[in-house]
């Protein structure tokens, strides 16, 4: 069997919108400088600052420096080039849309019990593997039981990969990743940490950028919604069951939700709403076919407020913009948390938050048939 690619269809219509990527590049990585200084630093502000402190006094603080200064946008053309050998090809291990699903009467025939509601949780930039940090993992397992037994939570799911492999699996970037992980896990002092954090970060929010560009965006999107699409089909899931899916997007994962989103309705021809909390997000995306969006902001959260600002089509001031048609429709819904943060001990996993983050997703979630 030949190395699997995305079907013509969809192919056809990324190509359409790919076709002026040539005298584009500099718009990609301008997305991809802010969206770095909205979230990476965002993220590890407190870190960051104290490492700072002691560069000038410490000249393996600047080697470190400049370390950083090359592998960052190393990571960025890599990113590119792996989103292109994916398009190509060249890189196997996602299904053809046609080849994911088993066929209607073997589908029928396996049936057993009503068909559950899809909730997709989709991590921020932190994420490098398909486990999710202990306060995560609680948060996600009360969110689970909330949402009861006709509502199935898909968990681990790897937002900033190419295929569905944590980092140190990724084709062509295994090596470093692995032996970086293996440093912070022997050598836990707080250099070591930062600068993990911030690669990790950075090689993902770059993926955030990517999937917010017009150009270069669909490829990123239509390679994220094939790897939900099978992973939802190992579940159970087939388009004749009349299910709809959620996707739960936090951080930057709210960018990739949105960016799949519509791609993810077509192959699995079926309903998909979004819920974003803390979302950072561009809104370039076609929209106006996806059920419904809902975004749970918080009121004392920087950098959703800055990515409002940081794309402009979300600005009230560009009315034809994919996000604003979409507000005009009424698809779009906005609950606020009153003194909730980005992440940290006000955060949305923080005892303090996360119930009123779960009460509003469940508040959220589509009426179920």
């Amino acid at each position: 069997m030949g190395t699997p690619s995305p079907s013509p269809a969809i192919r056809a219509a990324i190509r359409t919108q790919a076709r002026h990527q040539r005298n584009g590049s500099l718009g990609v990585f301008g997305v991809i400088g802010l969206g770095l200084v909205l979230l990476v630093f965002g993220h590890l502000l407190g870190p960051l600052a104290a490492l700072l402190n002691d560069v000038e006094q410490d000249p393996f603080l600047r080697v470190i420096g400049v370390l950083l200064l090359v592998l960052i946008p190393t990571a960025g053309i890599y990113s590119l080039v792996g989103q292109f050998a994916f398009w190509e090809g060249w890189i196997g291990g996602l299904q053809e849309p046609a080849q994911l699903f088993a066929a209607e009467k073997e589908w029928a025939r396996s049936r057993v019990g009503p068909e559950p509601h899809y909730v997709v949780y989709l991590d921020g930039i932190h994420q490098h593997a398909n486990e999710h940090p202990p306060r995560i993992t609680a948060f996600l397992s009360l969110l689970e039981q909330a949402l009861g037994p006709h509502t199935r939570l898909l968990k681990g799911i790897e937002a900033y990969t190419v295929l569905p492999v944590g980092l140190a699996e990724d084709p062509g970037t295994a090596w470093f990743w692995r032996r970086l992980f293996t440093l912070q896990e022997q050598n836990p002092s707080a250099l070591v940490q930062v600068l993990a954090g911030m690669l990790v970060q950075a090689n993902n929010v770059i993926k955030v950028g990517i999937s917010s560009d017009r150009r270069y965006g669909p490829i990123v999107n239509v390679e994220q919604a094939l790897k939900v699409a099978e992973r939802l089909a190992e579940q159970g899931f087939h388009p004749s069951s009349g299910s709809a899916i959620t996707l739960l997007g936090y951080s930057g994962g709210g960018e990739m939700a949105m960016g799949m989103a519509d791609y993810l309705r077509r192959i699995c021809r079926c309903p998909v709403h979004i819920i974003t909390f803390c979302g950072v997000f561009s809104g370039n995306q076609p929209l106006t076919k996806v059920a419904g969006i809902t975004t749970v902001v918080g009121t004392r959260d920087p950098l959703q407020v800055l990515g409002r600002i940081a794309f402009p089509g979300r600005s009230p001031l560009l009315p034809f913009t994919p996000w604003n048609k979409a507000v005009r429709a009424g698809a779009v819904r906005r609950t606020l948390i009153a003194g909730m943060t980005h992440n940290g001990n006000q955060g949305p996993f923080s005892e303090r938050h996360r119930e009123a983050v779960i009460q509003a997703i469940l508040a959220a979630m589509p009426p179920q048939p």
